[in-house]
């Protein structure tokens, strides 16, 4: 306990590697075995130089792939490639879908037919493959991610089979020019990509199979999918940490920056590869004048912009939840679309089609822009309701969707608005792989160009400012409407620093902070984010978190929520009662204590040391090796025409007498068979069932019967043994032991408690008082804390303020007395433990 490292652990390695090595050819003279990568022909012959010195290259480049960097640039290049693939190929299913829509304007049933059956075979495509396939790529992917980064293991999740589905249906799905959105997606695809390279370049080292680096890796690759979808950098790596992280390691700063930053890069550069851009710019670049971007006297609109949109953000969660619960309440929709798993996206898919037709109620709503000409004319620099009705629209492109004769541009966002607002909602249930942050992104946009357009209507030669006059930009309010709505709705404050990276300038750098702010404090006091709300519809394991509102959660106590009546083993237990443990629990852990008087936690054993204790007591070879010792102890008394009839588990060979002496029986077992002893009676052998009902061997002389019988059930020897053996106590020896599992104390309360599971990711915990062992608190009850309903079983409600109240008493007499016994009586005793293969005489002090 007071001893120190007199020597550096590494160095203390090296010299001991050192040692040995000049040891190996030492005490036989024999000479140290040749290494297999220095095989004899590479040291001899004219070009041995040359080829050692290859030989040792690639030794160097094989322990540099198991470097951070060469994984970082890895994923980062993968990444960027597949996001540039999927880009290319949306935007060709898009660019299809125009082709079709306008080769038939001569008549209009056909366009309409061409309309509404493009995306929805799309859609129903992207539906049915990723249900065959891999239904785990269904939905975002970011809610996984979340608890996966936790700790907790969802299987599938990270498979290649899952990274196919995700790539190919969310491909089909944004092609169908449905409001769906790329980014949440995204995150999921970049992380199965960092898992499949972790397994892949852990052929070149073992580092790569390290769970603790694997979760390293996934929250850097987090990052890069955000990164590579909207070259966003370093709001990616923000927006990453926000939506999947609680508590984020520093350490992994620099690896989502580092491959972020080259994944937007290589995005960028495919981008002026491809001509589509002529250098690397940002995606929607906007031109707003930089000497005076606004006036403070708009503070007051950008708040009012964000206080809506945190109203509207918790709206639309409580929508798509509420869409999601009644699908699954309703027991005949329920049981009908689960066996037309594809007539759902397909109805989604045609009413939207249909709201969205160009010629029909599309036209009040620019139903023919895609969301990237969406944004694109959202912030553009021009005032809109400062056109009129003139011809000018002629000339003003992608922005004459926006206009209709019999209405105003008023009409058409907020028509565009509140359509779209249902719209994506209820898209974004559909089962097919898809995100909710774009269409959000653009309702918002959409929002804040009405209220900029508002503004110019209302102040035509702009706000005065001395003697200086400068006209509002609506453009800067669809950049603020943006990043709060979207901020709302994911509960995140990064979106302000995305619409930069995506804008190219920062000129509303104020008016974006105070609107996203303003819009996530509305939003947290009322609903969760829209991916808490996605893993408590799945219920997956994953803790809420503390939020507005949960206030009086910080005069709560353990002792208040944990289960009093759990399941334990004591140190001086019986087989049996390792049996009635594992049948009356389902715990994966279970805690061991000295006694049932005593309850002072030992350690923890898990639930498979458990079984495998007691299933080596009843194991058939301790019972063969019983039944052998018996066996030859009555050999001396047996009868010489006496034979002994014996359950043979295996065919035994013909020609086996029917009467077998002790040295034949010894001979038999000697062959692996298991032997296991019926009667010891002369009468003719019957056929006698075994615990697994197949035939026995009855030992009648040129006869055995391998058939089943009609009963199946253990001889009374058997049995008998058995209840012998669960009668003895548990030898804990052989059993790996967790001497010290996570403990709290009774008092401690539960907003520490919340942080203590979040930080370590721990799904259990002991509660102690004084060392013994009073209940235990897992994320079930501590979930039900937060959420308010405590009506699980064994959990005791104490009265309100009862903590606080007990806090002024100081520690009573009887419990001072209970503690100094407690620790007279282990001082006398002792874990079990395993014995070490060796010494600790050559480990540094």
């Amino acid at each position: 306990m007071y001893g120190r490292y007199t020597q550096d652990l590494g160095t203390f390695a090296k010299d001991e590697a050192a040692r040995l090595r000049l040891q190996e050819p030492g005490e036989g003279g024999t000479p140290r075995p040749r290494r297999p990568s220095e095989p004899l022909e590479y040291t001899q012959g004219r070009c041995a130089p040359c080829r050692v010195c290859a030989l040792q290259c690639q030794q160097f480049l094989i322990s540099k792939v198991g470097e951070d960097w060469v994984f970082l640039i890895l994923l980062g290049l993968v990444m960027a490639l597949v996001s540039w693939a999927m880009d290319f190929a949306i935007a060709t299913c898009l660019q299809a879908q125009k082709w079709m829509y306008g080769g038939l304007d001569t008549n209009v049933l056909l366009q309409y037919l061409a309309w509404v059956t493009y995306p929805t075979v799309l859609i129903t495509f992207s539906a049915g493959f990723t249900q065959i396939l891999a239904p785990q790529a269904v939905g975002s992917g970011i809610p996984e991610m979340k608890t996966i980064l936790r700790g907790v293991v969802l299987k599938e999740y990270l498979t290649l089979k899952t990274f196919v589905a995700k790539v190919i249906g969310l491909t089909c799905a944004l092609g169908s020019g449905m409001p769906l959105g790329k980014e949440g997606p995204f995150v999921h695809i970049a992380s199965m990509c960092a898992a499949l390279l972790s397994r892949f370049l852990s052929l070149f080292g073992g580092i790569y199979e390290n769970e603790a680096r694997n979760i390293e890796m996934l929250a850097a690759a987090c990052a890069v999918g955000v990164g590579c979808c909207f070259a966003a950098p370093i709001g990616g790596v923000l927006f990453s940490i926000e939506v999947t992280s609680t508590f984020f390691a520093v350490r992994n700063y620099w690896r989502g920056f580092f491959a972020a930053t080259f994944s937007a890069f290589i995005f960028r550069v495919l981008a002026v590869w491809n001509k589509d851009e002529e250098t690397i710019t940002a995606l929607f670049k906007t031109r707003f004048r930089l000497d005076f971007p606004f006036d403070l006297q708009e503070l007051p609109a950008f708040a009012v912009i964000g206080i809506a949109s945190g109203f509207g953000g918790a709206l639309f969660v409580y929508l798509n939840r509420k869409i999601v619960q009644f699908m699954r309440r309703q027991k005949t929709i329920n049981r009908f679309l689960m066996k037309k798993r594809l007539l759902f996206p397909a109805l989604v898919t045609l009413l939207i089609s249909t709201l969205t037709f160009p010629p029909g109620f599309g036209q009040f709503m620019a139903g023919q822009l895609t969301q990237k000409d969406t944004l694109v004319t959202l912030f553009d620099n021009q005032t809109w309701a400062k056109q009129g009705l003139g011809d000018e629209f002629e000339y003003l492109g992608i922005l004459e969707a926006w206009h209709h004769p019999r209405s105003n541009i008023f009409v058409t966002l907020v028509v565009f608005i509140l359509m779209k607002f249902w719209m994506s909602a209820l898209a974004t249930t559909i089962p097919v792989p898809c995100g909710a942050f774009m269409p959000v992104f653009v309702i918002g946009a959409a929002f804040g160009r009405l209220v900029g357009e508002s503004m110019a209507a209302w102040f035509p030669d702009g706000i005065h400012t001395d003697s200086n006059t400068y006209r509002i930009v609506p453009g800067g309010y669809a950049v603020v409407g943006a990043a709060a709505l979207s901020g709302a709705v994911t509960h995140t404050v990064s979106t302000a620093v995305i619409v930069f990276e995506l804008t190219g300038q920062i000129s509303h750098i104020l008016p974006v902070m105070i609107a996203v702010i303003l819009a996530n404090a509305v939003a947290q006091s009322l609903q969760p984010s829209l991916y808490d709300s996605i893993i408590r519809i799945k219920k997956l394991p994953y803790l809420p978190e503390l939020g507005w509102g949960h206030h009086d959660k910080y005069n709560m106590r353990v002792e208040d929520i944990m289960v009093r009546d759990i399941r334990y083993v004591t140190l001086n237990c019986k087989y049996r009662d390792l049996q009635h443990v594992l049948r009356g629990t389902k715990m994966k852990h279970l805690p061991l204590v000295e006694s049932a008087e005593s309850m002072i936690l030992l350690g923890s054993i898990e639930r498979a040391q458990v079984g495998a204790l007691l299933g080596h007591q009843l194991s058939p070879q301790r019972r063969f090796q019983a039944l052998r010792q018996k066996v030859l102890a009555e050999d001396g008394h047996r009868h010489p025409d006496v034979g002994i009839r014996f359950q043979v588990r295996g065919r035994p060979p013909w020609g086996l007498p029917g009467r077998m002496s002790a040295a034949e029986v010894r001979g038999w077992a000697g062959a692996g068979r298991t032997l296991l002893p019926m009667e010891t009676q002369e009468t003719p052998m019957g056929c006698h069932g075994t615990a697994g009902g197949r035939g026995a061997f009855t030992g009648t002389p040129g006869r055995c019967a391998p058939s089943p019988c009609p009963t199946a059930h253990p001889s009374p020897q058997i049995l008998e043994w058995e209840e012998e053996q669960l009668d003895q106590t548990v030898d804990f020896s052989s059993a790996k032991i967790d001497p010290a599992p996570f403990q709290l104390v009774e008092h401690t309360s539960l907003h520490k408690t919340h942080t203590i599971f979040s930080l370590l990711g721990l799904d259990h915990a002991y509660v102690t008082s004084i060392g013994r062992l009073v209940g235990m608190v897992s994320l079930k009850e501590l979930r039900k804390a937060i959420e308010g309903s405590l009506t699980a079983k064994g959990v005791k409600v104490r009265p309100p303020l009862a903590s606080f109240r007990d806090s002024t008493a100081s520690a009573s007499e009887p419990d001072t007395t209970a503690l100094r016994q407690l620790w007279d009586r282990h001082q006398h005793h002792h874990m079990p433990r395993e014995a070490s293969p060796g010494g600790d005489n050559d480990a540094p002090k």
